[in-house]
């Protein structure tokens, strides 16, 4: 647990005034509880409300490696008495429901960061295990040829939802589980009734398409209206949806993963085609490059603005961006024929301006919060 995933008063400033000091030790959520690291993932729930079991579970790098946390220390899992059991225990753990395959891969070829704190220690068998716990990031083959230029065809990014609030759409999200859509905290405020998830549509008004109502909305506790920060927010479906093909799940980028400046990613959604216009009534995309931190901090482009939890994304020159209408769907890069959500559209200086490019949520920040409320929500409820 960081303290970006605490709930917002728990500022180190905060603590030291409450005299609720943790200091070399674990912090069970907002309580003054304190136990050793070593009782942390330990297998066995030390703290009231179960913190200490929480987040204990991730998958870093390109090819998906298993990590576990002992002690606040995050080690590597060896082949050495992988099971399926342990696979499908493990997808629990990260807030799935299923469980897909594991593979072994050999530790000459992952990520050099990932090749230290073995586990077990010796990992005679030189391979880590791999897991997969979802289908996604797949879409039927189409032909590349975008009709009118910059219209989607059904199909062509079927993770892609419209959010309606008393039957209007408002914004964007991503499918990223068959119960979980991810959205922008800033278009999602009022009761869950009052929202519907259309999936499977590109045209607006949405006539026959799956529509599922809403049972939670969960948004960052740190994410404040009038900031820029921790814009992300979970939506739990009250159904499950089902995959068909045109309608799929994207998925989530993992542990350390890194998107290099310039790769050429695509957002979609029924945003405004001009800066103060109406919503689009046909599902639009664009492909743009990623852009660095540096080059987006800028003083003629965002003057420091971009924090860690923020990726730019878009041409400098202008002429193409996100809008109104677009904003908590997807930035989709597509990496070895699997698409990932890199970004939420979150924010930019009006549309499509030279200097101004889209700033979205950039999710690997953003995936331990992700992973934990998944993970309670299975808890509190099977999925």
């Amino acid at each position: 647990v960081t303290e970006d995933d605490l709930p917002a008063v728990q500022t180190p400033d905060t603590l030291i005034v409450m005299g609720l000091s943790c200091v070399g030790k674990f912090r069970c959520g907002s309580t003054s509880t304190c136990i050793s690291w070593a009782a942390q993932c330990d297998g066995h729930v030390d703290c009231d409300g179960g913190e200490d079991e929480l987040g204990c579970v991730r998958l870093s790098g390109r090819s998906s490696v298993l990590q576990v946390q002992r002690g606040g220390v995050w080690r590597t899992v060896c082949s050495e008495g992988w099971n399926n059991w342990l696979g499908a225990s493990a997808c629990k753990q990260l807030g799935y429901s299923r469980y897909v395959e594991s593979f072994f891969v050999s530790l000459s070829s992952i990520e050099p960061d990932l090749r230290f704190g073995l586990l077990p220690a010796e990992c005679s068998s030189g391979k880590v295990t791999t897991l997969k716990c979802l289908e996604c990031g797949s879409r039927p083959r189409l032909d590349t040829r975008i009709v009118g230029g910059n219209v989607s065809r059904p199909g062509q990014f079927p993770w892609q939802v419209s959010l309606h609030f008393s039957s209007e759409h408002l914004c964007g999200g991503s499918i990223v589980t068959s119960r979980w859509i991810l959205t922008a905290a800033h278009c999602v405020f009022a009761d869950p009734s009052m929202w519907a998830v259309h999936v499977g549509v590109t045209e607006q008004p949405v006539h026959g398409a799956q529509s599922l109502a809403v049972e939670q909305i969960i948004y960052h506790a740190r994410y404040r209206p009038k900031g820029l920060d921790y814009d992300i927010a979970l939506m739990k479906l009250s159904t499950s949806l089902v995959f068909n093909g045109l309608v799929e799940p994207i998925c989530l980028p993992n542990h350390g993963e890194e998107f290099e400046e310039g790769t050429m990613c695509w957002i979609s959604g029924w945003g405004a085609t001009e800066e103060e216009g109406e919503t689009s009534v046909v599902q639009r995309s664009a492909m743009v490059p990623l852009l660095s931190t540096k080059t987006c901090n800028q003083p003629e482009v965002y003057q420091g603005f971009i924090s860690s939890w923020m990726i730019c994304a878009g041409y400098l020159e202008g002429g193409t961006d996100s809008c109104q209408g677009d904003s908590g769907g997807p930035l989709a890069c597509e990496d070895a024929s699997v698409w990932k959500l890199v970004g939420a559209t979150s924010w930019g200086i009006g549309c499509a301006m030279r200097n101004k490019p889209g700033v979205y949520t950039r999710i690997t920040r953003a995936l331990s919060w992700i992973r934990q409320q998944m993970e309670v929500n299975r808890l509190l409820k099977t999925i």
